[in-house]
């Protein structure tokens, strides 16, 4: 499915200075990429997101970050995974507006607008992985 890609990178999300590190680290793959200055921002965003829902809701876990190539098109793929409790109800967090009260208010749907590909893998008491992709035009 993907082509060749760089190796990735993992970084700890474990406390609020790894969710602004993540944003950094995703900052600079995007430039790397040459995702237009839109496009950079919508991933930044998304990621900025995902990295504080696993601080807070999934008590802290990994961002593996790389480039990818699909095809003649490159982007960025990120995947936060978390050990935390898990998404009871998957339908009511990927409904638009539905927030815990605490977050930027863009929750999981909003993240998923932002990006191209969106994978969503959770199990009650096991963790969540949200893996998302942003390609370059």
């Amino acid at each position: 499915m993907t082509g060749p890609s760089r190796t990735s990178e993992v970084l700890e999300i474990t406390t609020t200075a790894g969710v602004v590190q993540a944003r950094q680290q995703v900052r600079v793959l995007a430039q790397q990429c040459r995702l237009s200055l839109v496009d950079q921002t919508k991933l930044i965003t998304a990621a900025s997101e995902l990295a504080r829902n696993t601080l807070v809701h999934g008590g802290g876990g990994t961002m593996t970050a790389l480039l990818v190539e699909e095809r003649a098109r490159r982007g960025v793929r990120l995947s936060f995974a978390d050990h935390g409790p898990g998404i009871a109800d998957v339908d009511l967090a990927l409904t638009d507006g539905w927030t815990s009260g605490t977050g930027m208010g863009l929750g999981l749907s909003g993240s998923k607008r932002l990006v191209d590909d969106f994978v969503l893998d959770t199990t009650p008491g096991e963790g969540t992985t949200v893996t998302i992709t942003k390609w370059g035009r």
